[in-house]
C-alpha cells in the first residue's frame, strides 16, 4: 500500500503530511526515493495513516555534518535573539494546536484532550524558554587574591541528540529542543518509529519559522532504524549530549555507549509510581487523581500510577469507589470528546499486558476488575489486589494495571513504596501535616517528584522533570534544567600589576 493514504483524514493534509513522506529533514528536505519505508498505523482502527521513507547511514552523516556547521553560527547569535525565534515557533504552534493535537490522537491513541494538552505543553515550554533566553546566569565569586575577579560563563554544548518515545511524541522533544535552542545548541531528533508523522508535522512548523530568519538546520529530524540512526548517535563524538526517553533497558544501552566516549547523557527512563492514601485523606481528591493517573493515556505514561497503597481504615471504601469509577470509564474512539480512555499503542502492547496479567495470577495477585481484551488495541483497565513482595510489582508494565496494597503504618507504606528500582513520581493523600512532611523528608519518597494531595501525572513545566535510581537521574524542562545543555567555564581576571598565587603559594624566581 506504499504511496497511498489509507485513512484520508483532513488533519494530515492541513499539517503537510503526504501519503508518502521523507524521514530526513535538514538544511534541505530530502525527497522520498528508494530505501525502506514504514507505515504509521492508527491504533484506534489498525489502519495506515501514511508512510515514511527511512533515513540511510549516508543521510545520518550528512545531517550531523550540516548541524555542526549551523552550530558554528547559531552559538554566536545573542541568546535573546534566539529566544525571539522560539517565541515565533510558539505562536505557530498555537495556531496549529487543534490539528496537531488531533494528529497526536490519531497516531498515538491518547484522547483528544490529552493530545491537545501535549501541544499546549510544547507552547508552555517555548514560553519558558523565551524567558530563559535572558536568564542564562552565571555566578560571580569573590577571589582570595587581591585585584582579581572570578565568575562563571555558560557556553553552548554543540549538537544535542534527542531520542523520544511514542507516548509523548512531541512534548518531550520540546522540553529538550526549545531549551537547547535558546542555549545556543542545534538539535538532532530521532523520534519513535511508532509515531513518525507527529514528528514530521512539528518539524515542518518549526522549520517554517527558522527559514524565515535564515536559520534552517538548527532543528534536524531523522527517522530511521536504531542500527542505522540510533546507534551512530550514541557513538558520535560530534554529539556531546544525548537525551533519551524510554525504557530502563534502552537507557542502559544509551548510557554505556555514550559513557564509553565520555559524552553526556540525559535519561528519562522507567517509572513505577506509587500513591499512598492515609486514613485521614480526602477521598474526593484521591479517587479522581488516582483514576486519571492510572487510566490516562491508557496507562502508557512514565508517570502513570501503578501502585496504590491504602491504609486499612479507608481501604474498603477507596476500593469500592475505584471499582465504581472504573465501571464508568468510557473506552473508545479517542477523537470523541466523551471518551476517557483510548487504545494501547499496538497489538504488541496488548499482548504484553495479557502476559503480565498471567504472571500476576501465577504470583498470587487477584484481579478484581477489568483486564479483558475488547478487540483491536482496546483493553479494560485493571484493578489488582497485590502483595508488595510479588516480583511483577517491582516492574514497570506499560499498561492500565493498578496494584492495590493495604498497609498499617506510614513507615510500612514508605518502605514498600521505595522498594522498587524506579524512582520517578510519587504522591501521598493526607490532611495530616506530619504525614505529609514525613513523605517529603529525607526518609520519605525517594523519587524525583513528590506530591501531596495531587496525583503522579500532569507535571507542570516550571519544575524540573525527572527521577532517581533506574529512572536515570535526568532533569528536563523547568528550574535550572537548562544547565544540562551548556558547558560551564570558570573565568578569573587579574586586573592588578601583581601575580599572587592561590592558596598563598610562593614561587619566586
Amino acid at each position: 500500500m506504499a504511496g497511498t493514504t489509507i485513512t484520508a483524514h483532513p488533519v494530515l493534509a492541513r499539517l503537510g503530511i503526504e501519503p508518502e513522506n521523507s524521514g530526513v529533514y535538514g538544511l534541505e528536505w530530502t525527497g522520498a526515493a528508494g530505501g525502506a519505508t514504514i507505515g504509521s498505523v492508527n491504533p484506534t482502527d489498525g489502519r495506515e495513516l501514511a508512510r515514511v521513507r527511512l533515513a540511510s547511514a549516508q543521510d545520518y552523516d550528512r545531517l550531523v555534518s550540516e548541524s555542526a556547521e549551523v552550530f558554528e553560527r547559531w552559538r554566536m547569535l545573542p541568546a535573546p535573539r534566539r529566544g525571539q525565534i522560539v517565541r515565533e515557533i510558539a505562536d505557530e504552534l498555537r495556531r496549529a494546536k487543534d490539528d496537531l493535537g488531533a494528529l497526536v490522537t490519531l497516531e498515538m491513541g491518547k484522547i483528544l484532550a490529552e493530545g491537545k494538552g501535549e501541544v499546549q505543553e510544547m507552547i508552555d515550554v517555548a514560553d519558558f524558554a523565551v524567558g530563559l533566553s535572558r536568564q542564562l546566569y552565571g555566578l560571580t565569586m569573590p577571589s582570595e587574591r587581591p585585584g582579581h575577579r572570578m565568575y562563571e560563563i555558560w557556553h553552548p554544548l554543540g549538537i544535542v541528540g534527542v531520542i523520544s518515545a511514542f507516548n509523548f511524541p512531541v512534548a518531550v522533544w520540546s522540553w529538550n529542543a526549545f531549551l537547547a535552542a535558546v542555549c545556543g545548541d542545534c538539535v538532532l531528533w530521532k523520534p519513535s518509529l511508532k509515531t513518525p508523522l507527529t514528528a514530521i508535522a512539528v518539524h515542518k512548523i518549526c522549520d517554517r519559522v527558522l527559514e524565515r530568519h535564515g536559520w534552517r538546520g538548527v532543528f534536524t529530524l531523522i527517522i530511521g532504524e536504531d542500527a542505522v540512526v540510533g546507534r551512530p548517535m550514541l557513538d558520535d563524538h560530534r554529539i556531546p549530549l544525548v537525551s533519551a526517553t524510554g525504557s530502563t533497558r534502552m537507557g542502559r544501552i544509551v548510557a554505556e555507549a555514550v559513557a564509553r566516549r565520555l559524552g553526556r547523557t540525559l535519561l528519562e527512563l522507567g517509572g513505577n509510581n506509587g500513591v499512598i492514601v492515609m486514613n485521614d485523606a480526602n477521598l474526593d481528591l484521591a479517587v479522581p487523581a488516582v483514576l486519571f493517573g492510572a487510566v490516562g493515556t491508557a496507562g502508557q505514561r512514565c508517570t502513570s500510577v501503578r501502585r496504590l497503597f491504602l491504609q486499612r481504615g479507608i481501604a474498603s471504601e477507596m476500593i469500592a469507589r475505584l471499582k465504581s469509577a472504573y465501571s464508568q470509564i468510557r473506552i473508545g474512539d479517542p477523537l470523541e470528546e466523551s471518551t476517557l480512555m483510548g487504545p494501547l499503542i499496538d497489538q504488541q502492547a496488548v499482548d504484553a499486558m495479557q502476559s503480565a496479567l498471567e504472571r500476576i495470577r501465577a504470583q498470587g495477585g487477584e484481579i478484581i476488575q477489568g483486564g479483558d481484551r475488547m478487540g483491536g488495541c482496546y483493553v479494560r483497565p485493571t484493578l489488582v489486589k497485590a502483595s508488595p513482595q510479588m516480583p511483577i510489582v517491582r516492574e514497570e508494565v506499560f499498561a492500565p494495571i493498578l496494584y492495590l496494597v493495604e498497609f498499617d503504618s506510614i513507615e510500612q507504606a514508605v518502605a514498600w513504596h521505595n522498594d522498587v528500582p524506579q524512582g520517578l513520581s510519587s504522591a501521598m493523600f493526607t490532611t495530616n501535616v506530619i504525614s505529609a512532611e514525613t513523605f517529603l523528608s529525607a526518609r520519605g519518597s525517594d523519587c524525583g517528584i513528590a506530591n501531596i494531595n495531587i496525583g503522579t501525572s500532569g507535571a507542570e513545566i516550571g519544575g524540573a522533570f525527572g527521577g532517581e535510581k533506574e529512572t536515570g537521574g535526568g532533569r528536563e524542562s523547568g528550574s535550572d534544567a537548562w544547565k544540562a545543555y551548556m558547558r560551564r567555564q570558570t573565568v578569573t581576571i587579574n586586573w592588578s600589576n601583581e601575580l599572587p598565587l592561590a592558596q598563598g603559594i610562593q614561587f619566586d624566581v
